[in-house]
């Protein structure tokens, strides 16, 4: 269980194909301040099918984009 699974739950029931939120919306959804701890557990979006973009220090913000699933067909 991952200190952030309050806030992968939340992007994942989004839906939305790309959003930001800023620092204080994921402490509240969170319940937890984000860290720079968030740069090592951020990995674990994509099992929720999403990926964090772009960490915007300025606007205190993170993207959040969902993954595009590839449609390679490898035939035998």
């Amino acid at each position: 269980m991952s200190k952030y699974d309050a806030l992968w739950k939340y992007v994942q029931d989004n839906g939305s194909q790309s959003f930001k939120l800023s620092f204080d919306q994921i402490s509240e959804i969170a319940g937890i301040a984000i860290d720079h701890s968030f740069l090592k557990y951020k990995k674990e979006l994509t099992y929720y099918g999403y990926e964090v973009g772009k960490i915007s220090m300025k606007e205190q913000t993170v993207q959040f984009n969902k993954v595009q699933k590839s449609s390679t067909v490898i035939e035998p």
